[in-house]
């Protein structure tokens, strides 16, 4: 399915204006990045590469898509003409998966004619501001967790493929596994699943319902034990595996407390290694009060999902360089906006991370320009992603998790406080000379109006 139509009206009425003024074949250069983190955060979490290399591999406009654009007046015939050969044929690099960002991050470059680079505007902010929004509430939940699985059970709150997106990002990010199907065949994440309280309401008593379970998945299944009673439930549970049951599932009531009471009764009845999941409407803050509880694994899904679990990341995809022709090895001018509280700044950019003597990040280093000489303890950022149009980057998403893993532990610990407060490592500006210049994207309020 082409993914061309997944955009705003203004990138073609952009690129036709551009073309009828003889303007849409400079050489410019476009940066994906966030002026400031949203509220509460420390560190992003850059997601969403992979989908977005596959989003412009399918970027085509066929017969009926340049016949909807056309009986709509958005482009004209000239216009039709040039979308029907559409390929990217530019240059895209930044960041890998999972690598962790700060304000002002070059997170993606795309430079190419302008017409190219600028119609995957929308479709690039869709999905990176979507799938680095879900890992960064994600990799907080999971350093919650401390090293106790979490599963992603959010798909019956949101848009059925923003699901399948999301349990993606999650899995980036340290999540385990997901209830979703479509994103186990997909994207190969490990998919989990028992039953709801339906079932044990569909049957005549409760003790019915657990044998109807632990004769179809075995003694290792999770048992959902507070449909009536939980004592009598884990009770009933133990006895009939002999006490062997693999899990129990809580879903409401005082989690911390009901947890502590479950883990008591258990080892009583001699069920010491049956685990205990928890459940019901999970974020970063109750897992954090979970930590000193019996708990052996998470199930999250509202509040990782929904825009209320993760705030916006606010990246934007703005033209940072131009060149007055077509040719890929003219100069570019470095441009920009100077709105106040919204002004960008211009040029290619490098990005390294400057690490301490511990191997702890110590500042984000943005190169303006030329690329700044590393002191030999940074380490360089950017990955060559599509060459000349052609996809030169085949990472995993095995790959994103041991990334994020790596770049989540030498950040200082203060990022992994789920307190308000500033970026965990400050951006540092660097001119073409390398010295250091005004940044403008330290922590200020948001900008209001336009």
């Amino acid at each position: 399915m082409t993914t061309a139509l997944l955009t705003d009206h203004y990138e073609l009425t952009m690129v036709q204006a551009a073309m009828d003024a003889g303007t849409a074949n400079r050489r410019s250069l476009f940066d994906l990045f966030t002026r400031r983190l949203p509220e509460g955060r420390r560190y992003g979490v850059a997601a969403g590469l992979g989908r977005a290399l596959d989003a412009i591999d399918s970027f085509r406009f066929d017969p009926a898509t340049l016949q909807f654009l056309l009986e709509q007046g958005i482009i004209r015939d000239n216009l039709a003409e040039w979308l029907a050969d559409y390929r990217f044929s530019g240059d895209i690099w930044g960041y890998q998966e999972g690598e962790t960002y700060f304000p002002g991050s070059p997170v993606l470059s795309v430079e190419g004619s302008f017409a190219e680079a600028c119609i995957l505007e929308t479709l690039l902010l869709s999905i990176y501001n979507h799938d680095s929004a879900i890992a960064a509430a994600a990799s907080r939940m999971t350093a919650m967790a401390e090293g106790r699985p979490c599963a992603e059970m959010g798909s019956r709150r949101t848009h059925e493929w923003a699901a399948v997106g999301a349990a993606r990002a999650a899995y980036i990010a340290g999540f385990a596994s997901t209830s979703n199907l479509e994103a186990g065949r997909t994207y190969g994440i490990p998919t989990m699943g028992t039953a709801a309280h339906s079932f044990t309401l569909l049957h005549d008593s409760e003790e019915e319902a657990f044998r109807a379970q632990l004769s179809t998945l075995g003694v290792e299944t999770t048992l959902l034990v507070d449909t009536y009673d939980v004592e009598a439930a884990i009770r009933k549970g133990v006895e009939l595996t002999q006490g062997r049951l693999g899990a129990i599932r809580l879903d409401s009531g005082d989690l911390p407390m009901m947890a502590r009471q479950a883990r008591d009764l258990l080892d009583d009845l001699g069920a010491t290694g049956t685990r205990i999941t928890v459940t019901s409407d999970l974020d970063e803050w109750q897992i954090a009060a979970l930590r000193g509880a019996p708990v052996d694994g998470f199930g999250v899904g509202t509040s990782l999902v929904t825009g209320s679990g993760h705030p916006t990341c606010g990246f934007v995809y703005k033209l940072v360089a131009r060149a007055n022709s077509s040719d890929r090895d003219a100069p570019k001018t470095p441009v920009g906006k100077k709105s106040r509280g919204k002004n960008t700044l211009g040029g290619r950019k490098s990005a390294m991370r400057r690490l301490g003597e511990d191997g702890r990040a110590e500042a984000e280093i943005i190169g303006l320009g030329a690329p700044p000489d590393s002191d030999g303890n940074d380490r360089y950022l950017l990955a060559d992603l599509v060459k000349d149009g052609q996809r030169v980057f085949h990472g995993t998403l095995e790959d994103a998790r041991t990334r994020h893993r790596d770049s989540l532990a030498e950040l200082p610990m203060a990022a992994l406080r789920i307190s308000r407060g500033d970026p965990a490592i400050e951006t540092v500006i660097l001119d073409g000379t390398g010295s250091q210049t005004t940044n403008p994207y330290q922590a200020k309020p948001r900008p209001t109006g336009l």
